[in-house]
């Protein structure tokens, strides 16, 4: 589908959802909404697969030149040219400097921090802002389907190793991303994370967690297992909390509430 077609039909998709909502025929606007949705992840997909990929950095500071001109306010561009500046130092952009945004479901209008009065521009209740999570399968699946799912993972990705060679393992792709062996670095990594996070939990109150890139060591030899099956050893049968608050309490990272459920959610839907 070329740019013009898509671009054409997204606005009367999102209109078309509107309108819908407005007359109470929320089935059909889900639909119109999936759609809008649709059209623009496949076209952002393409136009990843297609470009040239250049620094982050740059990248965020051209959008943010380009948004510069759409009226979306100060308060957001100050943001990413926050972000872009933590990026630049190396580290991750805190829960303050790039705070949730909020976007109002009837006119667009977006909010950065907690909503606490009306829409300015169409009057809608702060309730009805859609909030944007950092994450967005923080809340995907349930609590036994999260624990579930992170019983299987480590035996479909044994599957999936089954019979490759160390040749394979280490092959890095022509785009220059992970190779198989990066990839399970990473869930070893990760799962390492979780379950320093979860003694925390356990242990303490309140316990204060630090953000990490994990992503950044997965392609460091020193992190590296010396065989692929030691990197599943450590993703089998996570045990689970009964205290009933464990799965909801909130606690934060860098800032930003986050449950033990959370971390869950996003352990085993990230996998």
């Amino acid at each position: 589908m070329q740019k013009s077609e898509w671009t054409h039909s997204l606005i009367p998709l999102l209109a078309l959802a509107l309108r819908l909502e407005g007359e109470g025929q929320y089935n059909l606007a889900k639909l119109a909404r999936a759609t809008a949705d649709a059209l623009g992840r496949r076209a952002a997909y393409q136009a990843l697969l297609s470009t040239e990929r250049q620094g982050a950095v740059e990248e965020i500071q051209g959008v943010t030149e380009a948004l510069s001109g759409l009226e979306l306010g100060e308060e957001l561009l100050a943001a990413f040219q926050r972000g872009t500046n933590a990026l630049a130092e190396g580290r991750i952009p805190s829960i303050i400097e790039t705070p949730h945004p909020y976007v109002c479901r009837t006119c667009g209008h977006i909010v950065l921090g907690e909503v606490t009065q009306k829409c300015p521009s169409c009057g809608a209740w702060q309730d009805t802002f859609q909030w944007f999570a950092p994450i967005y399968w923080l809340e995907a699946l349930d609590p036994p389907a999260a624990l579930e799912k992170l019983r299987q993972t480590p035996l479909e990705v044994a599957a999936i190793l089954e019979g490759l060679s160390e040749e394979t393992m280490t092959q890095e792709p022509q785009d220059g991303g992970w190779a198989i062996r990066n990839v399970i670095t990473h869930m070893r990594d990760a799962q390492d994370v979780l379950d320093y996070r979860l003694e925390l939990f356990a242990k303490e109150e309140h316990p204060i967690l630090e953000a990490k890139a994990v992503w950044s060591w997965a392609k460091n030899e020193e992190e590296h297992p010396p065989r692929r099956w030691i990197s599943l050893q450590s993703t089998r049968q996570p045990a689970a909390k009964s205290s009933p608050g464990w799965w909801t309490f909130p606690w934060r990272i860098g800032g930003a509430p986050v449950s033990m459920g959370s971390l869950a959610r996003f352990r085993s839907s990230n996998k």
